[in-house]
């Protein structure tokens, strides 16, 4: 599980996926990302299924046990899918039946009802395309990238659904890959809100709390795999293994060496 993340694992989940605004291609490596975090017990998926245009869903669906919402475009140039959802997210709030939600879409009209939901006390996960505009972002407990799913489940591109089948070197992280220097500053402040008075911090609460203050952070982004080979990568920063009581068992710890 991604840096140690326990308020997001082992939820009931409501999983709502706007059609109109998510990859088909992605469904089963999404579907296998939320797995990580608990178990999607309500799994719906919205958009108007007479069109053509979303009739290509129907076998991947089926492969994920989603079940379709048909909502008819009763405006030309209106979204009536998202408030079809939105109504469906309210119903199974008051419902009670799950801890959190995760919301399939690149589109920010679900900003608002992301920050309902978590005013709710529910946890709200969001995954979309690198296109997804920040207030979406920053109203989610987390937020995951298709991208980054893509590469992780080697989910097929948008040449192979179109049937342009081209053989290609399976994604790989970047043997050395660069840390932007706003990233580095987000860390190096994140280790001094937590440090012990020896400037130590747990990556775990670290973990945390970069996701905190922003969704959106993924060692993945960055080319790493997870968040301790992205915080050794650093110069900057000194990282601590130390053993526990269990031999089986090693936390491990970060200081900023400029401090």
């Amino acid at each position: 599980m991604a840096y140690q993340i326990t308020d997001l694992s082992n939820l009931n989940l409501a999983v709502l996926i706007d059609a109109d605004n998510a990859p088909r291609t992605a469904l089963g490596g999404i579907m296998q990302e939320i797995a990580i975090y608990g178990t999607p017990t309500i799994k719906r998926i919205y958009g108007d299924w007479t069109s053509p245009n979303i009739g290509s869903w129907k076998m991947s669906l089926l492969e994920n046990a989603i079940t379709p919402v048909q909502q008819y475009s009763y405006t030309t140039g209106k979204n009536s899918t998202d408030s079809a959802m939105i109504i469906d997210a309210m119903d199974i709030l008051y419902a009670g039946h799950v801890d959190g939600f995760v919301i399939v879409s690149s589109d920010s009209d679900f900003t608002r009802l992301a920050i309902r939901l978590r005013e709710a006390g529910l946890r709200v996960i969001g995954i979309g395309e690198k296109k997804t505009p920040a207030p979406f972002i920053a109203s989610c407990d987390k937020f995951i990238y298709i991208e980054l799913i893509r590469t992780k489940y080697q989910e097929p591109d948008e040449d192979q659904k179109s049937g342009q089948r081209q053989r290609r070197a399976p994604k790989k992280y970047s043997e050395h890959p660069q840390v932007p220097a706003d990233t580095i500053r987000l860390i190096a402040d994140s280790i001094s809100d937590i440090a012990d008075e020896d400037g130590w911090a747990f990556l775990g609460e670290l973990g945390n709390l970069l996701i905190k203050k922003r969704p959106d952070f993924d060692a993945r982004n960055f080319g790493f795999s997870k968040l301790t080979p992205l915080v050794r990568s650093i110069p900057r920063f000194e990282v601590d293994a130390r053993q526990t009581g269990d031999s089986k068992t090693t936390h491990i710890y970060v200081r900023d060496k400029e401090v």
